[in-house]
């Protein structure tokens, strides 16, 4: 029987997750989520198991409400940089999830690496 779609999603991202885990321990994650629609990123710290700073394609001060293009993941990458600074944190880990680095991923961790977080 041949693996759906979602399923293969999962697979790679738990794959990704884990390795990820093991090599960057005490660090900071930022999570991307992308959507047809939206994309959004959070810093999280997994130690103590709360969100650090988050952005999205949603928020109305980044100008890029609904929309979900190449521009909008560079604005919301440097936006995460910048409440990341505010939140003291300089480095990172970034877990892309399932999604390919390729693209708006792409775009949004280059942005991030350009407001100065450390990826």
């Amino acid at each position: 029987m041949a693996n759906s779609k979602r399923t293969l999603f999962l697979k790679r991202r738990l794959r990704v997750r884990n390795k990820l885990r093991k090599v960057n321990a005490g660090r900071a994650r930022l999570s991307v989520h992308r959507s047809n629609k939206n994309i959004s990123v959070q810093l999280i710290d997994d130690v103590n198991g709360v969100t650090l700073a988050s952005a999205s394609s949603l928020e109305k001060d980044l100008g890029c409400v609904g929309q979900n293009n190449v521009e909008a993941a560079t604005k919301v990458g440097a936006a995460i940089a910048e409440r990341a600074k505010k939140a003291g944190v300089e480095e990172a880990y970034f877990d892309r999830g399932g999604f390919l680095f390729h693209g708006k991923v792409k775009a949004l961790a280059e942005a991030a690496r350009e407001g100065g977080l450390k990826i």
